[in-house]
């Protein structure tokens, strides 16, 4: 039969070597995520995990799904990748963690309408390198290029983290938290992956450029202060569930902690928050100045600086705190729980210092 001269698969915008070499590139950033139960391998139709090897006796799964929203947007327009694998494991192992489980493996989705290899590497990469700090191994991933779907230079990602938790361990344990109990806060790196529709109106508002120098960070450029990685709590977040203290944890992301602490209380109970009780890193002050943003508007977009709340009985507070600094983290009392009537809600007091 003689062949046709016909168009290819590369000549429809979708090249198969490409996407072969970044495979290859990435190799040796996933099999340095290996761990029990998993060797990170890449290239089989599915990634395997055994959960005997790691050590359960009687699992329950828990699964996640995210994305970075778009943060990704001001990356792709600064050419700064670096950063972006880490929000995006962030912000589906800590979904994770807040149930009381250990994240055991990692998979991610990276599409784009022309696959650029260098750049593909270094959010992978990172992405490898943050399911490594948090005991996660990156076990799979799909990488897709669709000509037409996306703008030239324009990408997407998703991310899907599963863990595992003793059944007897799973969080928040409700029944157990009474008035009284502390609430502890994490501090967070910055703005982590959340909000940045807002961030990007105000950065418009401000006239600045994104190579401008950041007027509240010296030294850093706009678009890199804005970039800074969301903070992960996994290692330190095992380390102070070791205590036992722990009753409940909420992951502080879109909402802040207006909308996200309440998921982790009962009915009948309330979360009463000192705002005086920890500093707001310098980025929350100018996003809330420059655009003229409302505190509670500020409270339901951003962290604010609380990226981590624990439930803790009020005499293994300390212990709980210890551990988080012990093992890095900055945590701090920021309220407690108050008796409350109909459906559970947030009361703060006091005012951000921002």
């Amino acid at each position: 039969m003689t062949e046709k001269n016909g168009i290819t698969y590369k000549d429809a915008g979708v090249d198969i070597d490409a996407g072969e070499a970044l495979v290859d590139r990435i190799a040796p950033a996933a099999r340095a995520t290996r761990r029990s139960g998993a060797d990170a391998d890449l290239g089989g139709f599915g990634g395997l995990f055994d959960l005997k090897a790691a050590g359960f006796k009687d699992p329950i799964l828990v699964a996640g799904t995210d994305g970075v929203g778009t943060k990704l947007k001001i990356a792709i327009d600064t050419r700064r990748f670096t950063g972006i694998g880490q929000d995006l494991v962030a912000m589906c192992v800590h979904d994770i963690v807040v149930q009381g489980a250990e994240p055991l493996f990692f998979l991610d989705y990276y599409a784009s309408g022309k696959l650029d290899v260098d750049a593909a590497a270094i959010v992978i990469e990172g992405i490898a390198n943050a399911c490594k700090a948090s005991g996660c191994a990156l076990i799979g991933g799909e990488t897709a290029e669709m000509p037409g779907l996306y703008a030239k230079g324009d990408f997407d990602l998703a991310g899907f983290a599963v863990g595992a938790v003793e059944r007897h361990a799973i969080l928040p344990k409700k029944g157990a938290m009474r008035e009284g109990d502390v609430l502890i806060g994490v501090k967070s790196s910055g703005v982590h992956s959340n909000g940045y529709s807002l961030v990007r109106k105000v950065v418009e508002t401000s006239g600045l450029a994104w190579d401008a120098p950041a007027p509240f960070a010296p030294g850093m450029a706009l678009g890199e202060a804005l970039l800074t990685p969301t903070r992960l709590y996994v290692r330190c977040t095992l380390a102070a569930l070791h205590t036992g203290g722990i009753k409940g944890l909420a992951h502080i992301t879109g909402g802040g902690v207006t909308d996200n602490l309440p998921r982790a209380l009962p009915d009948g109970l309330d979360a009463e928050v000192d705002l005086g009780s920890w500093q707001p890193l310098p980025v929350f002050g100018w996003l809330a100045k420059t655009a003229g943003i409302a505190e509670r508007e500020m409270l339901r977009t951003f962290n604010c600086g609380i990226g981590l709340v624990a439930v803790v009985a009020a005499e293994q507070a300390g212990h709980v705190i210890d551990a988080f600094q012990e093992c890095g983290d900055k945590a701090v009392r920021i309220g407690h729980l108050i008796r409350g009537e109909g459906e559970t809600k947030v009361v703060y007091r006091g005012a951000l210092k921002l």
